[in-house]
């Protein structure tokens, strides 16, 4: 990949891993750093990377990027408010809160396979690529992500 072309790629896909890193982590500092992170060691291989499949490598890099955070973040104690739910009793409760409430009850590959189907726009190939999972198994764990969304957001007791 020439420089033109990895700022090309920089130009089209940066704020999709930014949305997706959010999405992930629930923050904007950390989900910044990890989108650099993704750039530079993308342009440490850039001469192995055919643009064709930059994409691809991009969100498989930034994957495993964040799976790396949440380890060392997991392994350090220093991550604040893991598994925390926020519970709004108040009549006025924001659909998106619920869903954004519904996605972090999820296993992080189920999250993952999701918010790249559904808010990324992946097929199931490239998810299995990015994810290092069969095209199988993406279909299964997408299945059950949005069955286990659509149990939680049906719960009466979250909208009355």
């Amino acid at each position: 990949m020439t420089s033109r072309e990895y700022n090309s790629a920089v130009e089209l896909y940066a704020d999709n891993i930014f949305r997706f890193a959010v999405k992930q982590l629930r923050n904007e500092m950390v989900a910044n750093d990890i989108v650099q992170e993704t750039f530079t060691k993308v342009w440490i291989k850039h001469e192995e990377v055919k643009f064709e499949k930059v994409k691809s490598y991009l969100f498989t890099t930034a994957y495993n990027t964040i799976v790396d955070w949440w380890k060392k973040e997991n392994r350090s104690g220093d991550i604040e408010h893991v598994g925390e739910v926020v519970s709004d009793s108040s009549l006025n409760v924001d659909l998106q809160e619920i869903l954004q409430e519904a996605l972090e009850r999820l296993p992080e590959i189920q999250k993952t396979v999701v918010l790249l189907r559904d808010y990324e726009g992946y097929n199931y190939s490239e998810i299995a690529e990015i994810t290092n999972l069969s095209e199988s198994q993406v279909k299964v764990y997408i299945f059950r992500a949005r069955k286990a969304l659509k149990d939680y957001i049906k719960r009466l007791d979250l909208v009355i």
